[in-house]
């Protein structure tokens, strides 16, 4: 029995505990053993993350595709686990060690901190895996994998230590984003572009060989700056060469105010000569864009600032070379200063003695951190890279090649763009939480990689017997008693990129590098579906990585989805307060109606701009649909087991059937081509057009009248649809389908094992006996029924009787609707010079025609009377006499009026649209919302055309 309102929240966990009872989603189950296997890796959440947005969209959108392919037969494996996010759990729980008023991190040793970092995991790292289970999320999760396992954690060594002894992991002292408050090293996704309201300081560096003079331009070059402080490291001052201005200066000197150093003026394409004066400053270490240039001219590399970002310049021989005598005053008062004080100090000095020339208002992107909320440094500094440029080229031959394939094609472009101009990948972080880098020093500084402490000894008391430095009974000892070799070989602190354990998640999930037969089975994976965010971040290194150790590429397609919006088109930040939570929604909507939401709204290279009336709109949809059901089986419709639908003897009946199979076939070919939106459509539109407002409405008569072979045979259809429907849906709206598929019928399976309709060469796909049980008893194989193919369903001739009728009920009520004529007024309609078949449908259909036009009766014409409305249906002509009824003249002066209003609207909008300077300031959702009040505006338009059209015939 179907409860009366279909509420969410109380079938929701009971269906969750029903699929995992019964291993739902389990890979490898003994009745798939010869399916072909289905994998989607799911993009590791962070495990400090609670489900956001993004989560909900992105999880879906899997979640749709392995329901999907679960339903077809395949042995689909959706592999789940959380990612160790380095920086947010070690800051999780340093916060927690402060809030408890505990020892800090660096008070209580690296061992123990860890060890509260893994209880803190323990305790509440599993809160996003319990929301995506909320959200319907099919994964495997007894498989559920974390990036700092045991076994993940061993592939990651193998990686690093196979990569640097290739040469493809190396040391190298560069520029990296340099967080001072959290003092490591941080990613570009880490980084925050915040846009700040500050100066550009325009500076006078003295000519070499004249006397400064402030008045004599001829004395000096200026140059322009947004951080002032950083000029203490100049080594350079660059000019473009074809800058007429400054080529006769190029190869010669700047004396560097303040300081005194002389530095070269030299010829780099680097410098815009549109931009300011067209000379800028080379400061190397703390510019990346100057890091380039000093390296193209060999420019010495002065770094002034301390990891904490303060002033660091008595003890640096960097900065002290080639100052004049008597310049290190300035390095005494700085000392130790802040960055943003010691700019104060450093831009009144540079005032005082006129090398200030002015100061302008200039509003720029400032990069934070995105945890520490701090300016980010760009700070030289040892790090270990690993050559991205060598391990990019074979995953741009893989794109190239076709062998993976992006939807939509046009990020393929964004990830050539990437990876053509592809650096050196930093991946050392200066924190505690991560896997630690596999590399020990000896004495003298020399790096031993190996995968065990064990390995890194042997191979440096080889190295140091031989150099003759230990003797080879010190040797001896040493690899005897631990004790002895301390202090003589020591581990890096530094660990790992968490991108870089991330970049192996399409196979160390398998179990690599051991040779498993999960590996052989799973690998390489179906498809992955992302964000775009971390097409170069993620999507580019599983390509580098897959390529390079599986020698494969680990997904043949990557589905990139957009971002989802506030309801303007506003991305979502909790400083602009327009979060949307869906969890929230969750509670007050059905995990469901959240989810058909998304995959509606999910169309191809759009973002989505949610509102939370479409979600609630969607509930209202569920709830169409558990009325339907409801409906049905008051009706006592219920499909008997012998039931063949293209046997069927009833035209409305053989019409929905071949409805039916027309959605089955839309709906499939809409996921396989990832347009999940058209896929949600089609289903919606069966669901509640077709099914409900039509099937539903056109058996009513049979369904109330006597009992007979007709009612049968509809009973049996409109359950038998009722089922398709819900394994059409059940991919989108999971739960509402499981629980009406248990209650409509006495079933064997579960739905979400149950086969999905006409999509194997072409066949209607019945259920087969499934065990539901946790130990899979039973078998759940695709049983084809004999004769019931697609073409056995589709019948032309139900379609063009039941298909005309509601075509003419829905013209004449969109007519009545323009037209403003009251539902208690009845017309006559009018078949004007209709053939013979035609007619006969009309008398067929009479009762139901004039029962949901609102007409008073139907009769024949052989032209259409002065005073009527012409209707064209299917190519014939019906026509509604509207003398007396509708002041014609009126209702042409009303939609005359509506139509100058709205072609005003649409000059209104497409002035603004093509304003250059409103499309160059006007935030991007503002664009967008105005290019929707366009169309909506071009919509109506065509509506009130259509409708004027009309009126001219019954003149």
């Amino acid at each position: 029995m179907i409860e009366k309102t279909y509420q969410p929240g109380e079938i929701e966990g009971r269906i969750s505990q029903a699929w995992e009872q019964a291993g739902a989603f389990r890979a490898g189950r003994p009745d798939r053993k010869d399916a072909r296997p289905y994998t989607i890796v799911i993009p590791p959440p962070n495990v400090t993350g609670s489900l956001h947005m993004g989560h909900a969209l992105n999880n879906t959108l899997q979640d749709v595709l392995c329901r999907f392919e679960r339903m077809r037969g395949r042995d689909v494996l959706w592999q789940p686990g959380t990612d160790h996010a380095g920086i947010a759990t070690q800051m999780v729980v340093e916060r927690q060690l402060m809030e408890r008023q505990e020892p800090g991190r660096r008070e209580i040793g690296r061992a123990k901190f860890l060890d509260r970092v893994w209880q803190w995991k323990a305790e509440s790292g599993g809160t996003i895996i319990h929301q995506l289970k909320r959200l319907g999320a099919s994964c495997d999760w007894s498989r559920e994998r974390f990036t700092m396992d045991e076994g993940l954690s061993r592939a990651v060594v193998k990686v690093f230590v196979e990569l640097h002894r290739q040469g493809l992991i190396y040391k190298d002292k560069r520029l990296v984003n340099w967080d001072p408050k959290l003092l490591t090293a941080i990613s570009d996704l880490e980084v925050q572009q915040i846009e700040v309201k500050g100066s550009l300081w325009h500076l006078r560096y003295p000519l070499e060989g004249h006397t400064f003079d402030p008045e004599d331009p001829a004395s000096f070059i200026v140059v322009a700056t947004t951080r002032p402080e950083t000029m203490l490291g100049d080594s350079a001052v660059a000019v473009h060469p074809d800058d007429e201005r400054y080529r006769h200066l190029v190869g010669k000197h700047v004396i560097l105010p303040l300081v005194g150093r002389r530095i070269p003026i030299v010829a780099d394409t680097y410098s815009d000569p549109e931009k300011g004066s067209g000379a800028v400053k080379i400061t190397p270490a703390h510019d990346f864009n100057d890091f380039e240039v000093g390296r193209r001219h060999g420019l010495d590399q002065i770094s002034v600032l301390d990891q904490e970002a303060r002033l660091s310049l008595v003890d640096n021989s960097a900065y002290l070379h080639g100052l004049p005598e008597g310049a290190s005053a300035l390095a005494e008062e700085l000392e130790g200063m802040e960055r943003f004080a010691a700019r104060k100090l450093l831009v009144a000095r540079l005032s005082d003695f006129g090398f200030l020339e002015k100061i302008e208002p200039n509003t720029h992107m400032v990069p934070h951190g995105d945890r520490s909320g701090v300016v980010i440094e760009p700070y030289l500094t040892d790090q270990w890279y690993v050559d991205a440029k060598t391990l990019a080229q074979p995953a741009i031959e893989a794109v190239r090649s076709g062998a993976t394939a992006f939807v939509p094609r046009n990020w393929e472009k964004t990830y050539f763009d990437w990876m053509e101009n592809i650096q050196p990948w930093c991946i050392s972080r200066q924190l505690w939480w991560g896997h630690q880098i596999p590399a020990w020093y000896g004495p003298d500084g020399k790096v031993f990689v190996a995968e065990t402490e064990e390995e890194a000894v042997a191979k440096a008391l080889g190295y140091y017997a031989e150099q003759e430095v230990i003797t080879a009974e010190q040797g001896h000892d040493m690899a005897l008693d631990p004790a002895k070799r301390e202090g003589f070989i020591t581990r890096d602190e530094d660990v790992l990129d968490t991108w870089f354990s991330s970049a192996l998640w399409p196979f160390s999930t398998l179990g690599w590098p051991d040779s498993t037969a999960d590996v052989d089975r799973y690998y390489p994976t179906d498809v992955l579906v992302t964000g775009f965010d971390i097409i170069f971040f993620w999507v580019a290194r599983m390509m580098m990585m897959g390529l390079h150790f599986m020698g494969d590429v680990p997904f043949p397609t990557v589905y990139i989805h957009a971002l989802v919006r506030d309801e303007k088109g506003a991305k979502m930040s909790k400083s602009k307060g327009n979060v949307i939570d869906p969890l929230h929604l969750i509670d007050d909507y059905g995990a469901d109606a959240l989810r058909f939401t998304l995959a509606a709204m999910a169309a191809q290279g759009r973002d989505i701009k949610l509102a939370t009336q479409r979600v609630e709109g969607y509930r209202n949809f569920a709830t169409k649909l558990w009325n339907a059901a409801r409906f049905a089986e008051m009706n006592e419709c219920a499909l008997p087991p012998d039931f063949n639908p293209a046997k069927a003897a009833q035209t409305l009946n053989r019409w929905i059937a071949h409805e039916t199979a027309n959605a089955a076939r839309e709906v499939t070919a809409a996921i396989e081509a990832y347009r999940f939106n058209d896929a949600a459509s089609a289903i919606y539109r069966f669901v509640w057009n077709v099914y409900c407002d039509w099937y539903l409405e056109l058996a009513k008569p049979v369904l109330t009248g006597d009992d007979g072979p007709a009612k049968a045979e509809t009973r049996a259809m409109v359950a038998w649809a009722r089922d398709e429907i819900l394994k059409l849906l059940h991919p989108f709206m999971p739960f509402i389908t499981e629980e009406l598929w248990a209650v409509t019928g006495t079933r064997e399976a579960l739905l979400a094992l149950t086969p999905w309709p006409l999509t194997i060469n072409d066949v209607v796909v019945m259920p087969a006996e499934v065990g539901i049980g946790p130990d899979f008893a039973g078998a759940m194989m695709p049983v084809v029924q004999s004769g019931d193919s697609m073409d056995d369903l589709r019948d032309d001739a139900a379609e063009a009787e039941i298909g005309w009728v509601v075509d003419l009920i829905t013209a004449i009520r969109s007519l009545r609707a323009e037209m403003n004529i009251a539902p208690a007024t009845l017309t006559p309609l009018l078949l004007v010079a209709h053939s013979a078949e035609t007619t006969a449908r009309a008398a067929r259909w009479d009762s139901v025609i004039r029962r949901l036009a609102r007409v008073a009766e139907v009769t024949q014409a052989d032209r259409v009377p002065q005073g009527a409305v012409q209707l064209l249906v299917r190519g014939e002509v019906a026509a509604l006499p509207l003398k007396g009824v509708v002041d014609l003249a009126a209702e042409k002066a009303r939609l005359d009026k509506e139509l100058a209003k709205v072609e005003a609207d649409i000059k209104r909008v497409d002035a603004k649209l093509g304003n250059a300077d409103f499309m160059a300031r006007a935030p991007e959702e503002v664009v967008d919302e105005q290019r929707d009040k366009r169309e909506e505006a071009e919509a109506r338009k065509a509506k009130i055309l259509e409708a004027l059209e009309r009126l001219k015939s019954a003149a």
